[in-house]
């Protein structure tokens, strides 16, 4: 790192809003062709730093920006891009309505004066810039009909063609399988050899550890410190962020004297699982995990009532279910919180207490089918006190809060429903490492209360260190079963990625 030139340096960089402080006095250094992380628990400044260098914020008197030897008090966004700073953010902001070569080629038509689009030119840039990362899209698909990893790409090299030198990613593989990470991981690798800079903000801290050379630290606003990677483990760097340890250790607890609450048996549906079964018992959580194509979420919406299989048998407390919509599951006792919290987990513009509620309005109703509202505030208080969701009103928008909260108040809409049996896929996508812990907490104690729980996820580590059982999808199949108590992790790690 000392032989690399510093392309961006902040100092004394602080941002008030209100009466909160959000970064307190903060220095940031990042050089050319570097891939650097900050890495930081939700609320520690991450956000406000990236959105001071973009433009978007403007910080507190006394801050230097240095670009390239350029002085800036502070930036505005149509300055840090013409500088070459572009930013991914975890929704993309792309057009899903546009094609793949519009939405590359976008910037190409912004200007003062209207003037004709060129689609000749706009398709020439795309390819040559998919070309410059190694990949193939269809040009004229709409970017609507495109997986989140195609997206991924497309939102990169939108911004290779605004010619950037630093491109910061905020959470890209959130949304993403393992398979489709390290496929990022190598386009990150790509860029860096172009000597563009790239900015990885990303709550998997395997991830944070294996791609970047540094980690920017940042905890409550404060910047904690700047490590070498290859000097840091996951456990150091969770105490660097949340100020306190976090104890990595099996829970697996042996239900097999309990009572089966769900048993699955040759569930088959065409294209996505075959010959699917097993059985989850009172108190006891079954994590499956696997790769891309595995059909774990596909079951998992099979278990739901969202799509029925072609054929199998499903029962609960040993009654046969044929749901075929996902009321008859709810009212079944079964629950679902899905993989993609954003757009079908919660309602994003509407209030914390109307995303809790919304699952029993029927049971919150009083004469002439009126909601009550006093049975309403009951509920929801008596979740939030519950599951100790950090809010300031219930009447604010859920979009407010940190994804940790957001995914807490998505437990508490389906725990509302008294379930038999919760399913959770990927249940900690873009919740951060503190948060993660107080999430396995929860899953922990409702298993405690006896409820049958089903835990999807591609992190080993995460079905690991808090499933009961875990067992193996490949290619729609179940193909290993594995005991924590009885398994090294690196073994089901090296059966998983074979």
């Amino acid at each position: 790192m000392q032989s690399k030139q510093p392309i961006l340096q902040l100092t004394h960089v602080s941002k008030v809003f209100g009466g909160s402080r959000a970064l307190r006095d903060v220095a940031f250094e990042l050089t050319r062709g570097e891939v650097h992380c900050i890495a930081g628990e939700n609320g520690s400044g991450k956000s406000t730093l990236i959105k001071i260098i973009t433009g978007v914020y403007t910080p507190e008197p006394g801050a230097e920006i240095v670009f390239e030897g350029r002085r800036f008090d502070s930036l505005t966004p149509v300055t840090a891009r013409q500088l070459g700073v572009q930013v991914i953010w975890q929704d993309l902001a792309l057009f899903p309505e546009m094609t793949v070569a519009e939405n590359i080629a976008f910037e190409m038509n912004l200007s003062r004066r209207p003037r004709w689009v060129r689609y000749d030119t706009m398709r020439a840039q795309a390819q040559e810039t998919l070309q410059r990362l190694g990949f193939a899209l269809d040009l004229d698909k709409p970017l609507r009909d495109l997986t989140i990893a195609q997206r991924q790409i497309v939102a990169i090299c939108r911004a290779l063609v605004a010619e950037a030198k630093i491109v910061f990613m905020d959470e890209p593989t959130a949304s993403l399988t393992q398979t489709e990470t390290t496929a990022l991981m190598d386009v990150v690798r790509r860029l860096s050899e172009q000597d563009i800079a790239v900015v990885f903000v990303s709550h998997r801290l395997a991830e944070v550890l294996e791609i970047s050379e540094r980690v920017t630290v940042l905890r409550d606003g404060l910047r904690v410190g700047v490590f070498p990677t290859g000097e840091m483990t996951q456990t150091r760097l969770t105490e660097l962020m949340t100020g306190k340890t976090i104890n990595h250790e099996v829970r697996a607890q042996d239900r097999s004297d309990a009572p089966v609450v769900l048993e699955v048996r040759g569930l088959s549906r065409d294209a996505e699982y075959e010959d699917v079964s097993f059985e989850i018992r009172r108190g006891e959580i079954l994590g499956i995990t696997g790769l891309l194509g595995a059909g774990r979420t596909e079951l998992a919406s099979t278990l739901f009532g969202l799509t029925q299989p072609d054929s199998g048998a499903i029962r609960l407390d040993g009654r046969a279910l044929a749901l075929r919509s996902n009321q008859q599951a709810i009212e079944a006792g079964i629950a679902y919180v899905s993989e993609d919290r954003l757009a079908l987990g919660l309602i994003q513009r509407q209030a914390i207490a109307d995303n809790i509620a919304i699952t029993v309005l029927d049971e919150l109703e009083e004469r002439l089918r009126l909601l009550s509202g006093k049975r309403k505030s009951n509920l929801v208080q008596d979740w939030i006190s519950r599951l100790s969701i950090k809010v300031d009103k219930a009447e604010d928008a859920v979009s407010t809060l940190s994804g940790g909260n957001q995914q807490r108040v998505v437990l508490a809409k389906w725990l509302a429903t008294n379930p038999k049996v919760l399913i959770l896929d990927s249940p900690t996508v873009g919740v951060d490492v503190g948060a993660r812990a107080g999430i396995f907490e929860i899953v922990r104690g409702l298993a405690e209360s006896g409820m049958a729980i089903l835990m999807i996820s591609d992190e080993i580590p995460e079905t690991y260190y808090n499933a009961d059982r875990i067992l193996h999808m490949r290619g729609g199949r179940i193909v290993g079963s594995y005991a924590p108590v009885a398994a090294d992790i690196a073994d089901i790690e090296l059966a998983v990625n074979a």
